[in-house]
């Protein structure tokens, strides 16, 4: 499929991608004459997978890990929250063949927060991590004006990169970091536990409460959102967030709204299966 494809996703691996089933399922719906496929990139053939993307009829690609970094350097531009990051998540093809990054992870969660009313004035949050995907929720909190942000990551020096003045980082193993999980609002999970049936949970889940909501970005049921909801805690995966990105990239590359109710059954569909 990848070698007829004009838009795809770049990564190492990709075999597990839900993407070429959302997009492709927004492109028929859309009756729109293009093919996204999964395009398996080892970081040595990483340079020569972008350069593709400037032939003509090529659409552009979304990428994953591990080169969501390393691809900002061989595009012509990225767009000011993609600078921001350091990172780009969506490729744009432009008229004349050149290449502009954008990032639609950190915007994505900030409507999904919205959407679900996950965020309402006098917000406790804790984000669990200090890798890209917390500083995207770090990035979508601030935008919604959560008041009260806590980061808790198991190195303390990596957490206090992220943090801006008025929010708090802590070291996971530090007291103080069980006290501000029980008393949140709103526990975020930007790690990759969870994504295995064998990995521990990112936190005592001893400490979840029903008056909280929990959002795991991994799109799955995790120990986390299991143990969340037999407490009569509120429980969101991260597919929402996952259908948002693609829809925000679907626009970038059609200009036109997505149709995230047939991306977002076509990605159920995907997983189910």
């Amino acid at each position: 499929m990848s070698e007829v494809s004009t838009l795809g996703i770049i990564g190492d691996p990709v075999s597990h991608s839900i993407s070429p089933a959302m997009h492709n399922a927004a492109l028929r719906a859309l009756a729109i004459e293009a093919t996204y496929g999964r395009w398996p990139t080892p970081a040595a053939e990483l340079p020569e997978r972008v350069a593709a993307l400037r032939r003509p009829g090529m659409v552009g690609a979304n990428v994953t890990l591990p080169h969501k970094v390393a691809v900002v350097g061989l595009l012509d531009r990225c767009a000011e929250i993609a600078t921001y990051f350091g990172a780009v998540n969506t490729i744009v093809r432009e008229p004349d063949g050149s290449l502009t990054g954008y990032n639609t992870d950190a915007p994505a969660f900030r409507d999904s927060l919205l959407a679900q009313g996950l965020a309402p004035a006098g917000s406790r949050a804790v984000v669990l991590g200090a890798g890209g995907a917390a500083r995207a929720a770090l990035w979508a909190l601030r935008e919604v004006g959560c008041p009260d942000i806590t980061l808790v990551n198991r190195t303390l020096e990596n957490a206090s990169r992220l943090i801006q003045p008025g929010e708090a980082a802590l070291a996971a193993a530090d007291p103080l970091a069980a006290a501000a999980i029980a008393e949140a609002t709103l526990l975020i999970n930007t790690t990759s536990l969870g994504w295995r049936a064998d990995d521990p949970a990112p936190t005592d889940l001893g400490l979840l409460h029903p008056g909280m909501a929990v959002y795991d970005m991994v799109y799955r049921s995790t120990p986390l959102l299991t143990a969340a909801r037999a407490c009569g805690a509120r429980a969101c995966d991260g597919l929402d967030m996952l259908v948002r990105q693609a829809g925000l990239a679907f626009e970038l590359w059609f200009g036109q709204p997505a149709p995230l109710a047939i991306m977002r059954a076509a990605a159920e569909d995907a997983l189910r299966s």
